[in-house]
């Protein structure tokens, strides 16, 4: 049966290939739409910027919104839906002023769009498992938290045009936090008339480049360019259709067959036997990225309650093997903040150091009082990929510590609520930047309830030393401050760092103006599509 879908899938795609831009005789013939034709492996668990916290939501949350800032062709931080903004002296208060535009439905976008959605993605009825990237908010976190009101929060609309922002803290990166999809407006009207918004075409409101066409869960999606977008001359595509395989090998025919014009990363995985064998530099493209990929290990059950156990796991696995054999183009990862932002030189540990793993775990057990390991389970979400990750390290896991190891393989949606629940021994996870700062991996694991960590892992003098680097301005003390935190971090070992990302992707020649900048992103904004 699932061979039957694909097949009428890729049927569906041929025969809009082959229909468009076609005029009766006698017709002056139209210029022929600009369509974009990609694949995603998931279908997106929400487009609701509040709430969003995967890459694929994440991907067209960005291109049906827009924050006050947009990262530019440059890949530095440009205005957006802000036309200008200015900063107190003492850094902590922003003004922004929000350019003339309007919602995809005609509404105009206000500031008070703005106040509205940053309140709502901090309060604790929306339980945003992103919304601590608003802590720099002054009385943010209060009010996530239950201790501190709306009213509070450092965000205020003075007038329709007229943002005032107040943080705790000077934040050197704030503009580049305006620009993530947490930060994003939401229509007001909107979304309080429907609380199910997000979930249908017609009611999905944006204020960027794009809007929601066509939405067929698990087996297309649809964007079409928003006429209503301020800078709608600068947006060249017409379409953008995304079609939802999970197989990456039925992906890449597709993309040999002329069906798609982009297989691969971001949405999606070039098949890894075949990233290997490429021949073709003119369509194949790779790039290091700010993200690290990881086993996350929940410390609230045996046997991973034990910080030796866990660093017997992690020490036992040789990276570098594990790179060379399935990974190219990516690094071992001995720590959890990538090179691009990396606080200390070198690795916290050695790897695949097979005698002192051994010894660990049998101390250990000692300490945890447990003579004989439980069953050990890896979940990992639907993908060629994770599955053969999980199956290497579960084989060297074996043959290093004599680990019987059972994988558990999910789709994506049941998945992220499993590990959110601590529904899990082992995780797999992965980590991109949204801003190029290692703070922005370190706070992850600073508060046991913090949205992302699902480690249950909480440690007192991380904490301080992440508060201490709040206050320090000085990059070079800052930085070393974060370090000591990393340290505790690599010690304490809630989290297992594998290897640092690469992403890889095939692009048709006649695609253009397709940049991935260095946190991974794509920005469909800037795409063209040549004859």
């Amino acid at each position: 049966m699932k061979k039957n879908v694909v097949a009428v899938a890729g049927a569906m795609l041929i025969l809009g290939g082959s229909l468009a831009g076609y005029a009766d005789a006698g017709q002056a013939a139209e210029p022929k739409a600009k369509v974009l034709r990609m694949n995603m492996h998931s279908n997106p668990p929400t487009v609701d910027p509040g709430i969003a916290e995967d890459s694929t939501s994440g991907t067209i949350s960005r291109a049906i919104f827009e924050g006050l800032t947009r990262l530019g062709k440059d890949g530095k931080v440009h205005v957006a839906a802000a036309e200008s903004y200015t900063v107190s002296a003492d850094g902590k208060t922003y003004t922004f002023k929000i350019r003339p535009a309007k919602w995809s439905n005609g509404d105009p976008v206000t500031a008070y769009d703005f106040e509205y959605a940053w309140k709502r993605a901090l309060s604790p009825r929306t339980a945003s498992n992103y919304a601590y990237q608003l802590y720099y908010l002054k009385g943010a976190e209060a009010y996530n938290k239950g201790t501190g009101t709306a009213s509070d929060v450092g965000v205020k609309a003075v007038d329709a045009k007229t943002l005032v922002v107040e943080l705790t803290n000077p934040t050197p990166f704030f503009t580049e936090l305006t620009a993530f999809y947490t930060y994003y407006p939401v229509n007001k009207k909107v979304v309080e008339a429907d609380k199910e918004w997000a979930s249908n075409p017609k009611t999905i409101v944006g204020n960027g480049p794009f809007q929601i066409e066509t939405w067929k869960p698990k087996h297309q999606l649809v964007l079409t360019k928003n006429q209503n977008y301020w800078d709608k001359q600068n947006v060249k595509l017409d379409k953008i259709d995304f079609s939802m395989i999970d197989d990456g090998y039925v992906e890449l025919e597709m993309f040999r067959n002329g069906d798609l014009d982009w297989a691969g990363a971001p949405l999606s995985e070039v098949p890894m036997d075949f990233e290997l064998s490429w021949k073709s530099p003119a369509l194949f493209h790779t790039q290091a990225i700010a993200g690290t990929y990881f086993y996350r290990f929940n410390t609230e059950q045996a046997p991973f309650h034990n910080a030796k156990i866990r660093k017997a796991f992690a020490y036992a696995l040789d990276r570098q093997a594990l790179v060379e054999t399935m990974l190219a183009n990516h690094l071992p990862a001995t720590g959890f903040v990538p090179p691009s932002m990396a606080v200390a030189s070198g690795g916290y540990f050695t790897d695949n150091h097979t005698e002192e793993a051994k010894k660990l775990l049998q101390e250990g057990m000692k300490e945890a009082g447990i003579a004989k390991l439980p069953p050990i389970t890896v979940s990992y979400n639907t993908s060629m990929g994770h599955k053969a990750i999980a199956e290497e390290i579960r084989d060297q896991w074996k043959k290093k510590l004599g680990v019987d190891v059972k994988l558990e393989n999910k789709e994506w949606k049941v998945y992220i609520e499993d590990v959110h629940q601590g529904k899990y021994q082992i995780a797999r996870a992965g980590w991109l930047a949204d801003f190029n700062d290692p703070i922005n991996f370190l706070e992850m694991f600073k508060d046991k309830n913090g949205g992302n960590n699902d480690t249950g892992w909480e440690h007192p003098k991380y904490k301080e030393l992440l508060n201490q680097s709040a206050l320090e301005q000085d990059p070079e003390k800052r930085k070393a401050i974060l370090a000591k935190a990393e340290q505790i971090l690599m010690d304490e070992m809630p989290i297992m760092p594998i290897y640092y990302y690469a992403q890889s992707w095939l692009q048709s020649e006649k695609v253009d103006g397709a940049i991935l900048d260095g946190l991974g992103m794509i920005d469909f904004k800037y795409v063209d599509i040549k004859p």
